[in-house]
């Protein structure tokens, strides 16, 4: 027996999109009478700077299916989502970013899949519109993610998603300081299915995602669903011993000559390398660690709109 969607929120996180909140707005807004069901625009205002959250209000006050999540600070982007699915209270979550990129219409078909039983539907980007450059990096990323994760993750899917409530309980429940919500999405299991699309270019403004920022996120989902970067610096450790053990064997029994200070000073500048990344491995896990350890709250809300 399929699915009845009584209620649809759909969680978008702004930061600086005054150009773009208006489109996205109709949009979703025909979506919902396409659907014939009833919306729930979560919109989660992460520290804009710009007219993005006096727009927002603005928005609340005319529809009553808007309700904004104004937060004290710029939380960061995986934050932002993760405040917003504690304020969604629909039989299915959608969460998209507010600049386009990921056409809103594609979430009707996440609905039908989400229908047939399935508890997550994610967005599989089959074509994307950025350099070429970009487009490497993000496909080198998603591929080491998968090969290097301890839990399966899906090529391509990006946070462009739909989930059924009781998946959005458990998100919300999860005290993550560095949250991945990508990955903690493929982490909780149960029945998942992808839906292609094609990625289009961001509508109006320009990319809040820095190069700094995306390794920022990069390292993020490595780090929290991966242990090999630390066998690697186990194993790196064993390779160096050895060979300088094997070294060792060589100048005792061969009576090898040393030419020069080079061999040495090359020597000493490789294993320095060697010790300085391993330490840094443990600085992120560690890191990590320590703020999670701080029990701060996970974000601070200082204004909402038409939510109880």
């Amino acid at each position: 027996m399929a699915r009845e969607l009584k209620l649809l929120s759909v969680v978008i996180p702004i930061c600086n999109e005054k150009d773009n909140i208006n489109e996205l707005y109709s949009r979703l807004i025909k979506i919902g009478k396409e659907l014939s069901t009833k919306l729930e625009l979560v919109f989660v205002n992460d520290g804009s700077s710009d007219s993005s959250f006096s727009m927002l209000k603005a928005l609340g006050v005319s529809d009553k299916q808007v309700k904004v999540v104004d937060l004290s600070r710029n939380f960061g982007h995986q934050m932002a989502i993760r405040a917003g699915i504690e304020f969604a209270s629909g039989d299915a979550v959608a969460i998209m970013d507010a600049d386009l990129q990921d056409p809103p219409e594609v979430v009707i078909d996440m609905i039908a899949s989400w229908k047939e039983g399935y508890h997550v539907v994610y967005a599989i980007r089959k074509t994307r519109k950025e350099g070429l450059l970009l487009r490497f990096l993000y496909a080198t990323f998603y591929r080491l993610l998968k090969i290097m994760a301890n839990t399966d993750m899906p090529l391509d899917a990006g946070d462009f998603c739909l989930m059924d409530k009781s998946i959005v309980k458990i998100l919300s429940s999860m005290p993550e300081s560095d949250p991945f919500m990508r990955g903690l999405r493929s982490w909780v299991g149960y029945d998942q299915i992808g839906v292609e699309y094609d990625r289009q270019e961001r509508f109006g403004g320009k990319t809040k995602y820095s190069f700094l920022k995306l390794f920022r996120l990069a390292l993020d989902g490595l780090v929290s669903f991966s242990y090999i970067p630390l066998r690697l610096a186990a194993i790196s450790g064993f390779v160096v011993s050895g060979f300088a053990f094997l070294l060792i064997l060589l100048l005792c029994f061969k009576r090898m000559p040393i030419y020069g200070t080079t061999t040495i000073t090359v020597l000493i500048l490789f294993l320095g390398g060697v010790q300085l990344i391993t330490i840094g491995i443990l600085g992120e896990y560690i890191a990590r660690i320590y703020e999670q350890s701080k029990k701060r709250p996970l974000f601070l809300v200082k204004e909402k709109v038409n939510i109880q």
